[in-house]
């Protein structure tokens, strides 16, 4: 039987695989429509060309 711990870290673990995966996608999007990413460094907007 597994703890509610266990369970809980388990769904993170999926949830940080999914969201790997979605940002995989995202960038690979990015670079067919030859379009930039918008990120956040260091409190300021930056623009990046994948």
């Amino acid at each position: 039987m597994t703890t509610n711990r266990e369970e809980q870290l388990e769904r993170q673990e999926k949830i940080m695989a999914g969201l790997k995966i979605a940002y995989e996608r995202m960038l690979e999007f990015k670079r067919q429509k030859n379009s930039e990413v918008v990120v956040m460094r260091e409190g300021k907007i930056v623009r990046i060309k994948p």
